[in-house]
């Protein structure tokens, strides 16, 4: 008898699909699994720890230029005072952007704009922010300008080694004393920097509150010709005393 016509051999059952089917699921569920945690640990270190923002205009030149990317430790001032010569990123204390104030995107757009920015994947929109050092701290007087056109801190004049090149330490003569928690502000590139000395008759009185600070800046990540850290330059106010 021919075994291929036996009467009760049937068809070869064909493989189940269910396992690889399974496979594919759980695949899958681990790439959710990576890229949400990935996600959570971005929004996490953006909102404690470490945030980027993007340089928008010449005002700290050449300490940072247009187009420059920073980051920002967010543990100063949460955990570590702010210190003059700092360079700090803050909020508008009102009025500071006039019109040159952030315009908000439209669409799937500002929508993808605003998520990558939640998250930490994409530079804060430094047009809602300030960024500037830090000359005067709460009880210091700041003065400008001596006999040779220095800023004074405490009565003591500073050689600012952090200006542009070729600039005057001020276009403008001031003579104010910080309130407490709050910092008296200027940029390196003195003739292109709205700042303190100009901001007296806004909210705040030119004075950038404690409240306002998002953070120091620390380090320049791009472009990476111009990769570096940012050192507060301790020796311009070693000499100046406290409040």
């Amino acid at each position: 008898m021919d075994p291929e016509n036996d009467a009760g051999a049937g068809p070869t059952p064909e493989p189940s699909r269910r396992p690889a089917a399974r496979k594919r699921g759980s695949l899958l569920r681990e790439l959710v699994i990576i890229l949400v945690s990935a996600l959570l640990l971005s929004w996490l270190v953006k909102t404690y720890l470490v945030q980027p923002f993007s340089i928008p205009s010449s005002s700290m030149e050449d300490t940072l230029i247009e187009g420059d990317r920073v980051l920002v430790s967010k543990l100063v001032p949460r955990f570590a005072d702010v210190r003059r010569g700092d360079v700090i990123v803050f909020k508008d204390p009102g009025g500071w952007l006039g019109e040159d104030g952030p315009e908000d995107a439209d669409g799937v757009t500002g929508f993808a704009d605003d998520a990558l920015t939640f998250v930490g994947l994409r530079p804060q929109d430094a047009g809602e922010h300030l960024i500037k050092r830090v000359i005067g701290v709460g009880g210091d007087n700041v003065t400008c300008c001596d006999d040779e056109g220095r800023v004074s801190v405490n009565g003591v004049p500073l050689d600012e080694t952090y200006l542009k090149p070729g600039v005057a330490p001020s276009q403008t003569e001031f003579d104010t004393v910080v309130p407490e928690d709050s910092y008296w502000v200027m940029g390196d590139n003195r003739p292109h920097s709205h700042d303190s000395r100009y901001t007296g008759g806004l909210p705040g009185g030119g004075y950038v509150p404690l409240d306002d600070v998002v953070g120091v800046a620390f380090a320049k990540v791009w472009p990476f010709d111009r990769l570096a850290l940012m050192k507060n330059p301790d020796e311009v106010f070693a000499p100046v005393g406290e409040p």
